[in-house]
């Protein structure tokens, strides 16, 4: 490796340090529904956001639910802190377009129609309100 990629390398690897975040690869969901219930909880302090997936009704919810209580876990194992005492919010959550199956079912007159099978990626970052109000 060259010393100048070395130096961006290094750069990029300080950098995640400071970023607490878990990702979700390969949800058999399409991303159209997961998006609805990330919308839900963007940006909400993590309680609130946890309580709002508990009782919604939407397939997706347990999922980011699972998610959201494992970025709290990398948070507190990153700072070696309790997430109790921290004023922790989901700072960024994004859901991308993952694999497409791609399926064929039996139609009239020997026909077959295309069924697509959509699978998504999301990946939900936490961060302390204090440390966010002092870097701006």
């Amino acid at each position: 490796m060259g010393a100048r990629k070395k130096i961006s390398a290094d750069a990029r690897k300080e950098a995640s340090k400071t970023l607490y975040f878990a990702r979700l690869v390969g949800v058999p969901t399409s991303p159209r529904k997961m998006r609805l219930v990330a919308d839900m909880i963007r940006g909400m302090e993590v309680n609130k956001a946890l309580s709002v997936l508990k009782f919604s009704s939407k397939e997706a919810s347990g999922r980011l639910e699972k998610l959201l209580k494992s970025a709290v876990a990398n948070w507190e194992a990153k700072t070696e802190q309790k997430a109790d005492n921290a004023n922790l919010y989901i700072s960024n959550i994004y859901v991308d377009s993952a694999t497409m199956l791609k399926r064929l079912r039996t139609a009239p007159q020997g026909r077959g129609y295309r069924v697509r099978k959509r699978s998504n990626h999301v990946t939900l970052f936490v961060d302390t309100k204090i440390t966010n109000d002092n870097e701006n």
